[in-house]
C-alpha cells in the first residue's frame, strides 16, 4: 500500500503517507486527554486544534443552544487572561487566525499563529478548558450575539429545512433540539439563569477524556511533547461515562414519511434518504463509499443520464446526509425540473430499479478496485494543507479512528466485502425511506418552530410502497463501464530542470504561455489555466449573460463526456470573468492532455437540444433572482462590485437580458466569441517543457484557428476619488439591517497595497471587538482587504437586527475617526510585532502545488510578471512607520474621505432616521456610465 509508520515509545504505530515529510507522536496525558503532536520542519505556521465530544446532543432539553452559546463563552475571558478578546488579539497581532463550530457531538476550537509564539498561545488556549470567567456582563452581551447569529438564518433554506428534519424524528432523540439557541432559549428565567446554567453545563460535560488535542509546529516533538502536559495537563478528568445515545433516530412512526417543504429561493429539489445505523465501525472497508460511487455515477445511461435525458432532473448526488453516533441517513438528492416535480414517483421508480440493478449486478471486486486504486493514489501523492485544516481535521479523526489510521482512516479500502455491502443494501427498501420534497407552491398544513418553514407530511401510502418493492430492473439503465482514465503504477513525479519562477515559452500576437516544472511539492499532478479574452464576450449586459449562459451550456453538455477523467482524479472548472472566461485543469498530469482534447474538441457544442437549453437558461434566470434571496451583507458586497465594475452587472440585469434569448441565437455567438481572442495560459506542475511546447500548439490549433488575434480585454474600474461619500440605497427583504463601507486606493504600488493590508491587519479584530462583542450590533461585524482590479481596497461591514444604517454608519464612523488614537497608544514593540505578524502572513510558504499555482495565476493577472509583489509588500511594511499609518488612517475620516457606502434599512428599521448626508446614487446605470475610470 506503500505505506511508512513510525514507532515512538508508548505511542502508536501512525501510518502515513509517503509524500507526508511530517513527524507524528500520539499520546495520551496522564488526565487522559489525547494528543496528536506533528513536527513540520517546512511550516511558516503553527496550529493546534481542541475537539471536545460535546454538541447540541448535550443540551439540557429547557437550554437548547447551550453548547453553541458555550463555545461563544470561552472565548470571552479566562481567569488567567480576563480581558475579553485578549485572545483574538494577541493570536491576530502574531499573524494568525482562530474560529470554533459547535455541531451535533462535537465542538471544535483551532488557531494558528507565527510559530515562536505558539507556547504562549498554547498558554491562552488550554485556558478555555480550565477556567473561564463567564462573566456576567459578557454573558448578557454573547447571547444577543447568538440571537442575531439566529436572526442571520431564518431565510436560510438549508436552515429552514434542517428544522423540519428536527420537528419530523423520533422526538426522544437529540437531533430533535434546536441547535443554534436564541435569546429566548437562552434567556435568564426565575428557575434559573443563564450563567448558572452555563457553569453547570460546563462542569458536567467538558472533560479531559472527551477531548482530543492536535498540535503541529516547525518545533521538535521533544519540545511540543513537555507543553502538551504543561498547559493541557491540569484540565479535570471528570472520568464521565462513554457518551450514547439510546433512542433511535427513527421508530417505525417516522419512516415511510413524504414531507413537502416550502423554500424562500425558487428551486426544486427532492431527497430520497434511507435509514441507516451508525456506520463508524465500516471505515476501514468504506462500503457506502463503493455504493455512492455507483448510484451517483454520471457515465451515459447512468441513473442521472437517463432521468436527465427525460427532462426529470439536472443534477444527482448519492451519499450524503446527516449522520452521529448511532445513526446515518443516506440521500440520493435530485435537482427536479419542472417535469421532474410534477413526474417525481417516475424518478423514485428509476431510482429503485437502479438499486435492484446494483444489487443483482453491481457487487463485483474489480468496481472496488477501481475506486481503491483512486483513494489510494490520492494518499501516496496526499499534498499538504494548512496546518490550521490538518489539526482540525485530525483532532476530529481522533474520535473516530483508531490511533494508528488517524491519517490513514480517511483514505484506507482494506478490501471487497460482498456480504457486507449486501447487508447494508437491505436498509435501501421503500419499508426504510424518506422522501422530501422542496419547491414553491407546495401544499402545507405546519410551520416549523424557530424558523417558521411552511411543511407538510404524509404517510407514503400502501400502494406506491407496495409498487416500489415490486420493481425490476429497468433495460435503460446501466451500471459504469471500467474508467479508462484511472493511471495504476504511478511511481512518482518526472525528472527534469526548473526554474525559480514561471517562464515565458510563447510570446505572440494574442497568445502567450508560462510554463514552471514543479520540484517542490513531489506530486504527479499539475494545474494549467486557459484564459480566453474576446471583446465580443463583454460588449454588453445581454453579451455578458450570453456568455455566460454559453459557459453554462458548454458544462452541461461535458457532464457525461468527462465524469470518468473526474472519477480519475482529474477536474476542471470553466468560469466567466470581465474579459471573457477560463477553463482551469487540475489533477494528474498523465492524463490531463486527454481531458484538455476531450474539453475543448466540443467548446463550440454545435446543435443545442432546445429542451436543454430551456431548461438550462431558466435555472440560470432562477439563480440569478434567487441571489435577491440572500442576505442582505451578500447582496450588498454583489451590488458594490456591480457597481464599480462596469463588466460585472448585477443578477438582475442579467437575467431580464437573456429571458429572450432563443437556442438559435447560441451557436453564432459562440462563434463570435472565438472570432478576436488573446490567449494567456499558465502550466505548473510534474510536465516537462516540451510537453507545453506540444500543449500549445494544440491550442493555437484548437482556440484560434481562424481568429484574429486580439489584446487582452480592458478591465474597468469605477474611480470614486474626489467624490466624497457614496451612498448607494439596496431594497433587501430582510428583517436585518446592513452596511458596507468601502475605500479605494487610487495606486497599485506595493505601498499602497501595504498600507490598505496593514491597516484592516491592526482595526480588524478591535472593530469586531467593539461592534460586536462590547455593542453588540450584530452576528456578522468585520473588516476586510477588498482589493478590486489590483487596486487595493479595505471595507467595514455590519448586518444588524438591532440598529439601522444611520446607527451602523455613526458606529462605523465613530471607530474609524478614533483609531488613530489607538494606534498612538500603541508601545514600539506592539507596533513591530503586529507588523512582523502581517509580514510573516503575507510571505507564508505555499501548502501545496494548488495554492502555489493559484499565486503565480494571480500573478499573471495583476501583471506581477517578475512573481514578486509579495516581497515587495512585505518590504514597504519593513519601512512603514507608525507615522505613515496614522497618516493613512486618517485620511478615511468620514468628514474629508472618498467611499462608497452601501446600506439596505430592514424591515425591522424601516421607521428609523433615513441617511441624509453624502451624494445618493439613485442610478447605478448612469453613474457607472458617467464616473472616470481606471483601465487595467
Amino acid at each position: 500500500m506503500g505505506l511508512v509508520s513510525f514507532k515512538y515509545t508508548g505511542a502508536a504505530i501512525l501510518l502515513k503517507s509517503p509524500n507526508d515529510k511530517k513527524d507524528y507522536q500520539f499520546l495520551t496525558l496522564t488526565n487522559q486527554l489525547k494528543v496528536l503532536l506533528i513536527h513540520d520542519p517546512k511550516a511558516s505556521s503553527a496550529a493546534a486544534s481542541m475537539a471536545v465530544n460535546v454538541g447540541h446532543f448535550h443540551d439540557p432539553i429547557e437550554r437548547q443552544g447551550m453548547a453553541h452559546f458555550l463555545e461563544h463563552m470561552l472565548f470571552l475571558g479566562t481567569e488567567k487572561y480576563p480581558q475579553s478578546g485578549e485572545y483574538q488579539r494577541f493570536i491576530n497581532q502574531h499573524g494568525g487566525s482562530n474560529n470554533a463550530w459547535t455541531g451535533t457531538e462535537f465542538t471544535n476550537f483551532f488557531f494558528d499563529i507565527d510559530p515562536q509564539y505558539l507556547e504562549a498561545a498554547l498558554d491562552r488556549f488550554s485556558q478555555f478548558f480550565i477556567a473561564p470567567l463567564f462573566t456576567s456582563e459578557l454573558v448578557d452581551k454573547e447571547r444577543q450575539a447568538i440571537e442575531s447569529e439566529y436572526q442571520l438564518k431564518l431565510n436560510d433554506d438549508v436552515r429552514r429545512q434542517y428544522q423540519v428534519h428536527k420537528e419530523t424524528v423520533n422526538p426522544a432523540h437529540p437531533f430533535a433540539k434546536f441547535s443554534v439557541g436564541n435569546s429566548q432559549t437562552l434567556a435568564d428565567t426565575e428557575q434559573s439563569l443563564a450563567r448558572e446554567d452555563l457553569i453547570a453545563f460546563y462542569q458536567q460535560q467538558y472533560c479531559a477524556s472527551r477531548m482530543t488535542l492536535v498540535i503541529s509546529s516547525n518545533h521538535q516533538l521533544d519540545e511540543l511533547a513537555p507543553w502538551a502536559q504543561h498547559y493541557f495537563g491540569n484540565i479535570i478528568d471528570k472520568q464521565l461515562p462513554k457518551w450514547a445515545i439510546e433512542a433511535p433516530l427513527y421508530t417505525e412512526a417516522e419512516l415511510e414519511l413524504e414531507i413537502h417543504v416550502q423554500p424562500v429561493k425558487d428551486h426544486k429539489k427532492l431527497f430520497v434518504a434511507f435509514a441507516l445505523p451508525c456506520i463508524d465501525h465500516y471505515y476501514k472497508t468504506k462500503p457506502l463509499t463503493y455504493l455512492s460511487h455507483i448510484l451517483g455515477n454520471e457515465y451515459p445511461d447512468s441513473l442521472f443520464s437517463v432521468l436527465k435525458q427525460q427532462g426529470l432532473i439536472n443534477s444527482l448526488s448519492a451519499g450524503g446526509g446527516v449522520s452521529g453516533s448511532n445513526f446515518k441517513d443516506f440521500n440520493i438528492s435530485f435537482g427536479l425540473t419542472d417535469k421532474g416535480l410534477a413526474e417525481r414517483d417516475e424518478i423514485v421508480n428509476q431510482l429503485f430499479a437502479y438499486i435492484a440493478q446494483i444489487k443483482q449486478q453491481g457487487l463485483n471486486s474489480w468496481r472496488y478496485r477501481e475506486k481503491q486504486a483512486i483513494v489510494e493514489q490520492a494518499y501516496q501523492f496526499q499534498e499538504t494543507s494548512r496546518p490550521i485544516d490538518v489539526v482540525s481535521h485530525l483532532s476530529i479523526n481522533l474520535h473516530h479512528y483508531e490511533p494508528e489510521h488517524v491519517i490513514y482512516g480517511d483514505y484506507i479500502m482494506a478490501g471487497f466485502d460482498e456480504a457486507e455491502l449486501r447487508q447494508l443494501l437491505d436498509y435501501f427498501s421503500p419499508s426504510n425511506m424518506r422522501m422530501l420534497v422542496s419547491a414553491a407552491g407546495l401544499t402545507t398544513d405546519k410551520e416549523a418552530a424557530w424558523y417558521f418553514t411552511p411543511y407538510a407530511v404524509k404517510k407514503i401510502e400502501p400502494e406506491r410502497i407496495a409498487h416500489w418493492q415490486q420493481i425490476g430492473i429497468n433495460p435503460l439503465l446501466k451500471l459504469p463501464p471500467p474508467n479508462p482514465f484511472i493511471v495504476l503504477g504511478l511511481n512518482g513525479t518526472q525528472t527534469g530542470p526548473t526554474t525559480e519562477k514561471p517562464i515565458i515559452l510563447r510570446d505572440q500576437a494574442g497568445f502567450r504561455v508560462w510554463y514552471k516544472k514543479d520540484n517542490t511539492f513531489n506530486v504527479p499532478k499539475g494545474s494549467l489555466y486557459i484564459a480566453v479574452d474576446s471583446e465580443h464576450a463583454v460588449k454588453s449586459i445581454r453579451h455578458i449573460a450570453m456568455t455566460r449562459l454559453a459557459v453554462e451550456l458548454f458544462l452541461d453538455l461535458l457532464t457525461e463526456i468527462t465524469y470518468p477523467a473526474e472519477i480519475a482524479g482529474l477536474g476542471y472548472r470553466i468560469y466567466s470573468h470581465q474579459g471573457g472566461f477560463t477553463l482551469h485543469f487540475s489533477g494528474l498530469t498523465a492524463k490531463q492532455y486527454l481531458l484538455v482534447q476531450l474539453v475543448l474538441s466540443t467548446r463550440k457544442f454545435g446543435k443545442v437540444d432546445s429542451d436543454r437549453f430551456e431548461h438550462i437558461k431558466s435555472q440560470l434566470i432562477r439563480s440569478w433572482k434567487n441571489q435577491k434571496q440572500g442576505k442582505p451583507i451578500s447582496q450588498l458586497f454583489s451590488q458594490l462590485t456591480s457597481l464599480l465594475q462596469p463588466a460585472n452587472p448585477p443578477a438582475s440585469l442579467m437575467a431580464k437580458a437573456i429571458s429572450d434569448v432563443t437556442v438559435d441565437e447560441m451557436p453564432g455567438f459562440v462563434e463570435q466569441l472565438y472570432k478576436q481572442v488573446h490567449i494567456e495560459v499558465l502550466a505548473h506542475g510534474d510536465w516537462q517543457q516540451q510537453e507545453i511546447e506540444t500543449l500549445a500548439d494544440y491550442l493555437l490549433k484548437e482556440l484560434a484557428p481562424n481568429s484574429t488575434p486580439g489584446a487582452e480585454t480592458k478591465r474597468r474600474l469605477v474611480d470614486i476619488s474626489r467624490k466624497g461619500s457614496l451612498v448607494r440605497e439596496v431594497n433587501c427583504d430582510h428583517n436585518d439591517s446592513a452596511m458596507i463601507v468601502y475605500y479605494q486606493s487610487m495606486h497599485t504600488t506595493p505601498m499602497h497595497v501595504a498600507r490598505y493590508t496593514l491597516a484592516n491587519h491592526i482595526m480588524s479584530t478591535t472593530f469586531f471587538h467593539e461592534l460586536r462583542t462590547r455593542k453588540q450590533l450584530g452576528y456578522v461585524v468585520g473588516s476586510g482587504n477588498l482589493p478590486l482590479n489590483r487596486h487595493p481596497g479595505i471595507i467595514f461591514y455590519i448586518q444588524s437586527p438591532v440598529a439601522g444604517p444611520q446607527h451602523l454608519l455613526r458606529c462605523i464612523d465613530e471607530f474609524i475617526d478614533t483609531f488613530a488614537l489607538v494606534l498612538m497608544e500603541l508601545t514600539q514593540a506592539q507596533w513591530e510585532i503586529s507588523k512582523q505578524g502581517l509580514i510573516s502572513q503575507i510571505t507564508e510558504k505555499d501548502a501545496n502545488l494548488k495554492s502555489r499555482s493559484q499565486r503565480y495565476w494571480a500573478s499573471i493577472g495583476n501583471k506581477d510578471w517578475r512573481f514578486d509583489q509579495r516581497e515587495q509588500v512585505a518590504s514597504a511594511l519593513e519601512i512603514m512607520t507608525r507615522a505613515d499609518l496614522i497618516r493613512f488612517i486618517t485620511q478615511l475620516k468620514s468628514r474629508i474621505s472618498d467611499r462608497v457606502i452601501m446600506c439596505s434599512y430592514g424591515s425591522a428599521h424601516d421607521g428609523s432616521d433615513k441617511l441624509t448626508q453624502g451624494n445618493f446614487i439613485w442610478d447605478p446605470g448612469e453613474f457607472k456610465l458617467m464616473a472616470p475610470k481606471f483601465i487595467n
